[in-house]
């Protein structure tokens, strides 16, 4: 199964929820609601450090759970590249960055939240570059059902073609049926006859 759409820029542009995603709006820290705020507060900065980050964007609704780093970089335990998680570039604010592909579409997440207030303003952009390399994926696997799909046709047409010489295959026409099988094979046997 493919993970993106054969138009990618096009549903990008045209989708309502794209549309409204790539303009700059409010994103919010959504993690550990039932916490202080004190402790939503380390909390946010030990996850951003993690790589992991869930936020939503209030004016749709949309919840994200973020992976700061490139699509490799999920399963290390290392903190990510500045590139996508910066503390020093602004005094009490972060800079996160993630890629991922949602809806069929590849983006980038851009934000810049506040370090206390756990809020700030983000936007999603077209990712270009992996857009170019998940659809090549895509094609390749389309292509490859493809070349199953017809080895699978021709196995079924040489089946139906060749006649069976398996010696392992009962042929039950051959099969010779015993006195008592043979009345029960009889066009004029009738279960209900009574004998006298």
């Amino acid at each position: 199964m493919t993970r993106v759409v054969p138009d990618q820029k096009s549903k990008f542009e045209s989708d309502e929820l794209f549309r409204k995603l790539a303009r700059e709006s409010e994103v919010r820290y959504t993690g550990y609601r039932d916490r202080t705020h004190e402790e939503r507060i380390v909390r946010f900065q030990t996850e951003c450090r993690e790589g992991r980050c869930p936020v939503a964007f209030t004016s749709s609704g949309t919840n994200l759970v973020l992976y700061l780093g490139p699509q490799h970089y999920k399963d290390k335990k290392e903190q990510p590249p500045r590139e996508f998680v910066d503390f020093d570039k602004d005094p009490g604010k972060v800079h996160l960055k993630s890629t991922f592909v949602m809806n069929g579409v590849c983006v980038i997440f851009k934000g810049m939240m506040d370090l206390q207030r756990l809020d700030g303003t983000a936007y999603l952009e077209l990712d270009n570059i992996q857009s170019k390399i998940e659809d090549k994926i895509m094609r390749d696997t389309i292509e490859q059902s493809r070349l199953r799909l017809q080895e699978f046709e021709e196995r079924q047409r040489r089946v139906k073609q060749e006649p069976m010489e398996n010696p392992d295959v009962v042929d039950y026409r051959s099969w010779q049926l015993s006195s008592a099988e043979a009345q029960y094979a009889n066009p004029e046997y009738n279960p209900n006859m009574v004998f006298n």
